[in-house]
């Protein structure tokens, strides 16, 4: 008790200063059949539960210290409400007021939470153009002209939203995976994230690679890939995407860009959650299914690590990506997939018995079984019954046929071509997520979290279950 006496007390002066220093953590069940480490930065242990939080302090800063904002006036902004929320922080210490102005397709969740910090909240159309008076930059402007004393933090041309990522973000992760980091893989929006923080890691490295996740709809990913400008169309995923190219993006620091539609996004966001326990919004969906499509597409390996941004909280979108109704209305959720679990379709099927190997089973003796069966692929287990892996007929056909091997020994067993990267799940993963997964797979295997094999399902075991359910 004395010692505790003379210590000092661990106390935050401001709740600006628990900003930063968000935690990576390594991906399991989601990435279990990719070879490279998947980390996640978790954004939402931010205090206005965003990365937005990192920019909010840092404009407000740097627009006193110009003049441009001064005591007593207002803070105004252009926002799908994230940035809004790191502004109102500061704002709210400071003694600033605010106005956001935000689209009208962003969650009712964002509107309440900025408005429970005082601000007034103006909803403008979403499928408009930038240029036109009713947008929602073109409305910030105006209220900017008829309020005294305003300031618009413009997040899209303020270059302190890329210093801010290029002074913690970057760091942080350079500090956190030791320097180990390979790719950097982060939704683009304003880009001050994919800028910022990507400067940071290419100087500390250049062979870094730093890839945008980008909405299908946006024009960030063509413009990148061609240059050209394509007309936008409307998605439904936040945060992420731009009908413009904004001055805090900077395309030259952009190793490559990953489309992601809104289906795939959202569907991700719901196995983030049940998966792996992570409640985060729509675009940190996006971001990890952009990051397995480019691990996939460029084959990367086990030397391989891939910070990915997840950059809010999933309480944004209770009412969107959450809510079963929504999503069904939307058409990126059947109504057969709400009830039915992975072992519902085990269950299901005529056939019980999980046939498995072992890696010294003989390859001949595993093609029989295959045979015997009429299977194509055999869950592998270790000698105390804990899964290992899978072996498929077509791995053991291209073994078979590999010119180094021609004539095989007879008493060759299977241990070289078990594939350890298989996607598993458990007996009570919803449908909606087998329905992922099947989208990059022929066949994910049940077990319990202990590796018990419970179950191997196919595209087929779906097809014959949901036909049953008609």
């Amino acid at each position: 008790m004395k010692e505790l006496e003379h210590k000092e007390m661990e106390v935050y002066d401001s709740i600006m200063d628990t900003i930063g220093d968000t935690p990576l953590v390594r991906l399991h069940s989601i990435a279990r059949d990719l070879p490279c480490d998947i980390l996640v930065k978790v954004e939402f242990f931010n205090p206005g539960g965003s990365i937005k939080d990192r920019i909010g302090p840092a404009i407000i800063q740097e627009a006193e210290e110009s003049g441009r904002l001064q005591p007593g006036g207002t803070i105004v902004e252009a926002t799908s409400g994230n940035t809004g929320v790191g502004l109102a922080i500061a704002a709210a210490i400071k003694g600033y007021r605010t106005i956001f102005v935000m689209p009208d397709k962003m969650s009712q969740e964002k509107i309440l939470l900025l408005r429970a910090f005082g601000a007034r909240v103006v909803v403008t159309p979403t499928a408009v153009e930038p240029e036109d008076p009713r947008s929602y930059y073109s409305v910030a402007n105006q209220l900017v002209a008829e309020t005294p004393n305003a300031f618009l933090a413009d997040q899209y041309q303020n270059p302190q939203n890329p210093q801010a990522h290029l002074e913690s973000t970057g760091p942080e992760i350079w500090r956190q995976t030791r320097g180990r980091i390979t790719h950097f893989i982060t939704g683009m929006g304003t880009g001050g994230t994919i800028t910022g923080a990507g400067r940071y890691l290419k100087a500390q490295n250049p062979r870094v690679k730093i890839v945008g996740v980008d909405a299908v709809g946006s024009i960030l990913y063509e413009l990148h890939r061609s240059g050209k400008y394509i007309q936008a169309e409307g998605y439904k995923v936040e945060g992420i995407g731009e009908d413009f190219l904004p001055g805090t993006t900077d395309l030259s620091v952009v190793d490559e860009i990953v489309q992601v539609n809104d289906k795939e996004s959202l569907l991700m966001t719901r196995r983030l959650v049940r998966e792996e326990g992570i409640f985060c919004g729509g675009s940190s969906g996006s971001a990890v299914i952009g990051a397995i499509k480019y691990t996939r597409e460029h084959n990367l390996g086990p030397d391989d690590v891939v910070v990915v941004i997840l950059p809010d909280s999933g309480d944004r979108y209770l009412s969107k990506v959450f809510d079963d109704d929504w999503m069904r209305e939307n058409g990126f959720l059947e109504r057969a997939w709400i009830d039915f679990r992975a072992n519902d379709v085990q269950s299901a099927k005529p056939d019980q018995e999980v046939i498995t190997a072992v890696p010294h089973d003989l390859l001949t003796d595993v093609v029989a079984l295959m045979k015997k069966y009429n299977i194509s692929q055999l869950p592998v287990l270790d000698d105390d019954g804990r899964l290992l892996g899978i072996v498929t007929e077509i791995d053991l056909l291209n073994h078979m046929l590999q010119e180094d091997h021609g004539r095989h020994d007879r008493n060759e067993t299977i241990a070289a071509i078990v594939e350890q990267n298989v996607p598993v799940v458990r007996p009570n993963t919803p449908l909606e997520t087998l329905m992922g997964i099947f989208s990059q797979h022929n066949a994910v295997i049940i077990a319990t979290p202990d590796d018990k094999v419970e179950g191997i399902l196919t595209k087929i075991d779906i097809l014959d279950f949901l036909s049953t359910q008609v």
